[in-house]
């Protein structure tokens, strides 16, 4: 692909959105913007207090993605972007309001924040959500050891699979790629790997603007 290409990796934790983003960067040469997890100040404070650190933790969420998303817009090199500033507001900050940690005032100065700084930013050329059961995510999570991960409610996680479906469903802003990872093991099969990735490149050039693989 010679066309510069911006590419939104999206999917819930433990989905394998990282790992997918790292993969198709080495195989595309795509520069890779990761999610900040190891050096955010808020991360296992928030899992130990929802309640607590619900906004500290998103606007530094909504702070790092949007930077990000605007490097990748302004450069001439194409880029792929661990998790979208989009989940942030439509996924994870609902998720937190209708789940009580984030009260409706907090929400709506939050989600008024993030409405004016999206309105200067032009979104991906495509989403590539991984979608995989919550059961499959509560093993990945296990499996990965992150301490402040592994209490994490499956309820949560099924909240979490909800508000994606919903974002999904609704996004208007370009075309998406479902990739089912419960079916298609993309890490360790090569085979499944390279459909993906014809998957991505049908895609960029088809008009469809709504894909399953």
């Amino acid at each position: 692909m010679t066309t510069k290409r911006f590419i939104a990796i999206a999917g819930n934790i433990g989905s394998g959105k990282t790992t997918l983003t790292r993969m198709l960067s080495d195989h595309y040469s795509w520069e890779p913007h990761f999610e900040v997890v190891s050096n955010n100040p808020y991360l296992s404070d928030f899992y130990g207090d929802m309640n607590r650190w619900s906004l500290q933790l998103q606007v530094f969420f909504l702070s790092k993605r949007f930077q990000a998303h605007q490097t990748i817009v302004k450069s001439n090199i194409s880029a792929i972007q661990d998790r979208s500033i989009y989940e942030d507001a439509h996924i994870f900050a609902r998720a937190l309001k209708e789940g009580g940690q984030m009260d409706e005032r907090d929400y709506e100065n939050y989600f008024e924040l993030y409405t004016t700084m999206t309105q200067f930013l032009n979104p991906p050329d495509l989403v590539v959500y991984v979608k995989r059961s919550v059961n499959c995510l509560k093993e990945r999570i296990k499996e990965r050891g992150r301490s402040f991960e592994q209490n994490i409610p499956k309820e949560y996680l099924q909240l979490l699979e909800r508000c994606y479906e919903d974002w999904i469903k609704e996004y208007d802003l370009g075309k998406v790629l479902i990739v089912n990872a419960d079916t298609l093991d993309f890490k360790n099969s090569e085979d499944d790997f390279k459909y993906v990735c014809s998957q991505i490149e049908s895609s960029l050039t088809h008009p469809t603007r709504f894909t399953n693989c």
